[in-house]
């Protein structure tokens, strides 16, 4: 069981978390679940999301989870009608799922990795926002978090989709802003960049050492370590960091903020 120190209080609110499977979403979910929240999670993965909630029940009762593809919309939004059925109502989202794609060179990217990547990082950050933007408006209000990544403000090498579908949600971050202000929906995202340990960061580190460059060593330590000199802190950020980045963004603290991206990269 991971121990969370909870700090804003998000009693007996609802909150829905895509991509809840990964290392972002659980480090999110645990900290909602800390602080009393009724966590709703989903994933495409059914095994890797039962064991997340599993663990979570060690200790919060208030813990549903829906298998759901976010690239289908007829699934989001079942997902969000049992979500709304089992808890009233859904104070908050994070739209967090995502794929991270290829790492290869603008020449030589497949057709079918950019379109799967933009279908899962974009069309479905969209179903989601959608269907759970509509309950809000009806509810009279809530509050959104995208994840984006610092790869949607700087263009990385060798990842021409997952970049392009990061600027994009940014994009989307900030047009949804102000479409749902109106009905006192807040919407924000967040850009992490170097985070881990983690499976993220290994296949990151991996990957661009394969992808020959010259940008990167062809070896995945020194790319590692190239990479971490690149942050002013000299550090990786924590899941714990990215976590309660995204809980100021729903909390009650962060009232005036909407269309904002937080960069949550260590000064880079």
């Amino acid at each position: 069981m991971t121990t969370v120190n909870a700090t804003y209080d998000f009693t007996n609110r609802a909150i829905v978390i895509t991509g809840g499977a990964g290392d972002i979403g659980k480090a999110v979910a645990h900290r909602f679940a800390a602080s009393c929240a009724n966590v709703v999670l989903t994933d495409i993965d059914e095994a890797k999301l039962a064991a997340v909630v599993a663990d979570l029940r060690a200790y919060r009762t208030g813990i549903e989870a829906y298998t759901c593809d976010v690239t289908d919309s007829s699934q989001v939004e079942a997902m969000v009608a049992a979500a709304i059925a089992r808890f009233g109502r859904i104070d908050y989202l994070f739209n967090n799922a995502g794929y991270q794609g290829l790492f290869v060179k603008t020449p030589d990217y497949p057709e079918d990795d950019f379109r799967k990547v933009i279908d899962i990082n974009v069309v479905g950050v969209f179903n989601v926002l959608k269907a759970v933007s509509r309950h809000m408006r009806e509810a009279g209000g809530g509050v959104i978090v995208n994840t984006a990544s610092y790869a949607g403000i700087i263009g990385p090498a060798n990842m021409l989709a997952y970049g392009a579908s990061k600027f994009a949600v940014i994009g989307i971050t900030k047009t949804a802003a102000k479409d749902l202000a109106p009905y006192h929906i807040r919407v924000n995202a967040i850009s992490p960049s170097l985070i881990g340990p983690g499976f993220m960061w290994t296949r990151q580190t991996e990957l661009q050492a394969a992808a020959d460059s010259q940008y990167f060593d062809r070896d995945p330590k020194v790319v590692e370590k190239h990479m971490i000199a690149s942050v002013p802190l000299r550090r990786l950020g924590s899941l714990e960091e990215v976590a309660n980045g995204v809980a100021f963004l729903l909390s009650d603290e962060a009232s005036y903020i909407t269309g904002m991206n937080l960069e949550i990269t260590g000064g880079q």
